[in-house]
């Protein structure tokens, strides 16, 4: 099998809609997906897993129902299982999502949002 390393930057040049996570590699039972996002999400949560959230360019805020957190390029939060939340970027970002394969980017909410999980780049 050859090496080969997988670029961030050139991955993210083939994203061509927001809120829209495409998955880059696997490892175990985990997907890395990245995604171009801006504006609001929407409301949800993932009752049965944490989920990881990566800033490598701009500035996202995530939403509680309680509270905010705001990430920066090069920073990132664990979301705990269960916690309601909803992201949101005022000007265009970039963000690494890992979590397991089979979680849905909207959770239990749904809706016209949610990705393909098997959507690669």
């Amino acid at each position: 099998m050859p090496y080969q390393a997988i670029n961030l930057a050139d991955k993210q040049k083939l994203i061509d809609r927001h809120w829209s996570p495409k998955n880059i590699a696997t490892m175990n039972d985990y997907l890395f997906k990245l995604a171009k996002i801006e504006g609001d999400f929407i409301w949800h949560d993932h009752p049965e897993t944490d989920e990881t959230f990566i800033v490598l360019d701009g500035e996202v805020r995530i939403d509680f129902r309680d509270g905010a957190i705001t990430l920066k390029a090069g920073e990132m939060f664990v979301m705990p299982k269960g916690v309601e939340h909803k992201p949101f970027a005022e000007q265009e970002a970039q963000i690494l999502l890992i979590e397991p394969k089979g979680t849905l980017n909207t959770g239990n909410a749904g809706g016209d949002r949610t990705a393909p999980e098997d959507d690669w780049i």
